[in-house]
């Protein structure tokens, strides 16, 4: 006899029989139905879905009725086989799949909650720790954990939600550290909807690096203790490994102990915290030894180790360093207070026609590269394709083949197993073979004659500019036939080389070809263009403004374009940097004048240590370094200051705030290297230089405009009073040959969460890639504004994802904030290049200068670059392209949006992998992706 449906029976896995309910069933299928559609667990769904799941429903009833009527009941895995067979029967493929997923892992999360005893799911999972023990999971720690990650952010952070994520990674055997990176990625995974959830994930990173490095996860109220109580052990265990300094035990450790301040942790950000733990934080056997706060302070304590009052100024400038108001360049942060102190960040050489010294220098540049020196190589000496060789009586080869070995050099030495090598090899524009050097990252033609992995960079005299302005030739010559043109700039360079030409049409000088200097010139940008490289850097204001013109010449720039410095057989150019976080010394009303001077002071205090504890690989370097004593005090967070202070970067508030920052930092620094040489003198070459003679970087920019015989459009205006510093350098004199350069900063900007150097706001969402992962970011100020305004929600994070990051198509979005808020692509690039002049007449060095052009042409790129070298700058660096790569798009429906980019007119609905692959077709390619983990100079 057949029993009333309230009596059916059900078995369950265990054997247990309990009575059937079809509104389970019911509330299941809808919830597949909701998960498959992306939809809130509570979220309506439309008409005919809702008759869909009654039709399911009572066919399900109607196939269980004459089995659960039985006495012996029917089996749950039945029922959910015929559900599943019930949805596809009606073509809801993936929603029956989504179904059995939703039953088994939401009844596995009640029960690991505790909230049900499921018996269904296997066995109680167990956790492996490191010995291999094995004990039971217990939920209520994740729970915990999340929950104490998440204070203070209830009203954004949906902790539930991110415990239910965990849960479904557990499995029976995971390891410890496989719940914790289970817990950061469900926290990093909604960083896009809100940073809170960034404050989540790199509390749980924190968590990592504690357990890691102190044996145990503090709590708030211990963690100031365990790292008192700690600091001392580490400091001698780091000596015990030969991972630090045996110096550093003579410090007081007790006091700098005492001085730490844990809580500033707080200040970081997930994506910071990442990048130190995998790159910077010391191991042993894989093993962190590091918290953050032990990281700074020994940083600290090793760029103060020749200090007389060592733990006062050690105290100092760890200040610095864990406020974020300054921070080191990375190999100082790699290698301080190691056994192996390379603290420097770039060397420069120039290489003689001569083979001996050729091999030298590839063997130089393996030996700087291995302790995380950028390195930049000038090869204007070297002769070209078919110059005679007396020595042999044959014919050279020219610089090509040897670039190829300066290569390879590159790519075998990889910076200790932290970052790639890499190297800038430099030519002038006359050089005979400068089309093929211009041809050497192409992939194609004899991959015997490409560098791949090198960058390169030409070396343009103004006179090229001119003729190419002129539309004139341009004549090409072996080194070897005009040996002086190599030292010679500005009208001596003019003069000279005019008069080779006519020597070569006289017949006096045996190599040399005439090409038209547009020609040449559309080359250049069209391999730029197609390749990334050369790079475009100016020779002639570069040692025009160089204050070191009375000891020789700048013949190249660095791997990042910043550094000019002199070089020759007899020295390798050092420079040592570090970078002021900008918006830290910014409020509302604008600069705060007095902590960027107390800021500025100190950077340049710790850059000028670094010339005496550094580690020198070569005795050319050593020689230069300790002679000239040139520093680079660059800046970041430019873009974010400007957030601060509500300007947009295409405007003239932000030239007018380029130029007054710089003024500020050039004028605190000169000040401080003038008082430096008071307490320890001045650098020995300092009589006969520019400072010697009166000429501060201010003034030099006149002698540019004098030799070029052209007007240069930056104003000379100034804010300060700018006799004070002249009087200073005159008493005084100066301890360092150079001051200022602006580096890239790219990961040490990502370490304190500020915006990349000078850089604009690539995107405000987009995926950020480095050798630690990739990463979505997004724009934190920008959601804080819209969060005020009420528009920050879902609707417009997928506005967002399908407009690749920009605002310009979001109607409802304020046209103040659009204008404001505009992406590195969005602006004119003349605001770069306007911005960039009026910083340069204060800096005795130059700017890692990126470009950027959302829709390249010849006529842009020759005006973009045309204007740079008129308004004075030295370098430039990347052209930066669109990239092929965009933000995810597979969770959105495409067709929702009005407006549509380009590549997706005329199409239907795909998936993301075609869009992307569509997108690598359709734009142009890119120098190099933004923080692309494959190159150095990105890092």
């Amino acid at each position: 006899m057949l029993r009333a449906p309230h009596e059916w029976i059900v078995r369950k896995r265990d054997g247990r029989q309990v009575l059937f309910e079809i509104g389970r069933i019911r509330d299941a299928i809808s919830n597949a139905f909701r998960a498959e559609l992306n939809l809130a667990d509570s979220a309506p769904l439309d008409q005919d879905i809702a008759n869909d799941i009654a039709d399911v429903v009572q066919s399900v009833s109607d196939d269980v009725a004459p089995l659960a009527s039985q006495s012996s009941g029917i089996d749950v895995e039945r029922i959910q086989d015929l559900v599943e067979m019930d949805l596809m029967a009606r073509g809801h493929y993936r929603v029956a799949r989504r179904y059995i997923i939703y039953r088994s892992e939401h009844a596995k999360m009640r029960a690991l909650r505790g909230e049900i005893d499921l018996v269904e799911v296997p066995a109680q999972p167990h956790i492996v720790l490191e010995d291999g023990t094995r004990v039971p999971f217990d939920p209520r720690r994740v729970r915990k954990r999340i929950h104490e990650a998440a204070a203070g952010l209830g009203d954004v952070v949906v902790v539930d939600e991110l415990v239910d994520e965990v849960m479904r990674s557990i499995f029976d055997g995971i390891r410890v550290t496989e719940i914790y990176r289970a817990q950061i990625l469900a926290a990093r995974s909604r960083i896009e909807r809100d940073p809170a959830y960034d404050v989540v994930a790199s509390r749980l990173m924190l968590n990592v690096i504690y357990q890691e490095a102190l044996g145990e996860t503090p709590s708030h109220k211990s963690l100031l203790k365990l790292h008192q109580d700690q600091f001392e052990h580490y400091i001698i265990d780091g000596i015990r490994a030969g991972r630090l300094s045996p110096e550093l035990r003579g410090f007081d450790l007790a006091r700098l102990a005492c001085a730490m301040q844990p809580e500033r942790d707080g200040q970081f950000r997930y994506l910071g915290l990442q990048a130190i733990y995998d790159r910077y934080l010391l191991h042993v056997n894989g093993q962190r030894i590091e918290t953050p706060q032990f990281f700074w302070m020994r940083v600290a304590m090793g760029v103060a180790l020749k200090e007389q009052c060592r733990e006062d100024r050690a105290i100092q400038f760890y200040n610095m360093l864990s406020t974020f108001r300054f921070t080191s360049a990375t190999p100082t942060l790699f290698n301080s207070g190691t056994p192996h102190p390379q603290l420097s960040s770039c060397y420069l050489s120039t290489v003689n026609d001569d083979l001996q010294h050729i091999f030298k220098v590839v063997s130089d540049n393996a030996v700087l590269s291995k302790w995380a020196g950028g390195l930049g190589n000038d090869w204007t000496n070297i002769r070209a394709t078919n110059a005679h060789i007396h020595g042999t009586n044959g014919m050279s080869q020219g610089v090509i083949p040897f670039l190829k070995v300066v290569n390879d050099a590159a790519v075998a030495v990889n910076q200790g197993g932290k970052r790639k090598g890499a190297v800038c090899s430099y030519l002038e524009t006359w050089h005979l073979d400068i089309e093929e050097f211009l041809d050497l990252r192409k992939n194609t033609g004899d991959d015997r004659r490409r560098t791949h992995d090198m960058h390169t960079a030409n070396w343009i005299p103004d006179l090229f500019m001119k003729r190419v302005s002129q539309d004139g030739h341009w004549t090409l010559f072996s080194p070897d036939e005009v040996s002086d043109l190599h030292d010679l700039y500005g009208q001596t360079f003019d003069e000279r080389y005019e008069e080779y030409e006519r020597l070569a049409a006289e017949g006096e000088i045996r190599l040399h070809r005439k090409v038209s200097a547009a020609e040449l010139w559309r080359k250049m940008l069209t391999r730029l263009f197609e390749t990334g490289h050369p790079w475009i850097t100016f020779k002639d204001p570069s040692n025009i403004r160089s204050p070191q013109d009375h000891v020789g010449v700048v013949h190249s720039s660095n791997l990042c374009t910043e550094i000019l410095l002199n070089t020759s057989h007899d020295e390798i150019a050092v420079c040592n940097l570090g970078s002021i976080n900008l918006v830290a010394h910014v409020t509302e009303n604008g600069l705060d004048l007095e902590r960027l001077r107390e800021t500025v002071t100190i950077a340049v205090r710790m850059l000028d240590n670094v010339i005496d504890i550094n580690f020198y690989p070569t005795p050319e370097a050593a020689a230069s370094n300790q002679r000239h004593r040139p520093v680079g005090l660059g800046l970041m967070g430019f873009q974010d200051a400007l957030c601060k202070l509500g300007t947009s970067y295409a405007s003239q508030e932000a030239v007018r705030f380029a130029d007054q920052s710089m003024e500020a930092i050039s004028y605190f620094a000169i000040m401080a290297s003038a008082a430096l040489a008071a307490e320890r003198g001045t650098y020995s070459t300092y009589s006969g230089s520019k400072w010697d003679r009166g000429l501060l970087p201010i003034d030099t920019l006149d002698l540019v405009e004098r030799e070029r015989g052209m007007p240069i459009s930056v104003d000379r205006a100034s804010t300060l009073d700018w006799q004070a510093v002249r009087d200073a350098v005159a008493t005084c004199g100066m301890r360092n040959s150079n001051v200022l350069a602006i580096a890239p900063t790219a990961t040490i900007s990502t370490i304190i969460g500020v915006s990349q150097s000078i850089e604009p706001a690539y995107k405000h969402l987009y995926a950020k890639s480095n050798l630690s992962g990739e990463f979505t970011q997004v724009n934190e100020s920008l959601v804080g504004e819209l969060k005020k305004l009420g528009l920050w929600d879902f609707q417009m994070l997928d506005e967002l994802k399908y407009f690749d990051g920009s605002l310009q198509n979001i109607g409802r979005i304020p046209l103040e904030i659009r204008q404001r808020y505009l992406t590195a692509f969005e602006i004119d690039p003349k605001w770069y290049i306007e911005c960039a002049a009026h910083r340069q007449k204060w800096i005795d060095q130059g700017q890692s200068l990126n470009l950027y052009l959302s829709e390249p042409s010849g006529r842009k790129m020759h005006d973009m670059y045309m204007l740079a070298w008129q308004r004075g700058l030295k370098t430039t660096y990347y052209l930066r392209t669109l990239a092929a790569t965009q933000v995810e798009k597979s969770t959105l429906d495409v067709n929702r949006f009005g407006v549509q980019p380009k590549w997706m007119k005329s199409r239907s609905a795909s998936s993301d992998v075609e869009i992307r692959r569509e997108q690598a077709e359709l734009l142009p390619p890119t120098a190099c992706s933004l923080d692309n983990p494959d190159c150095e100079s990105c890092q």
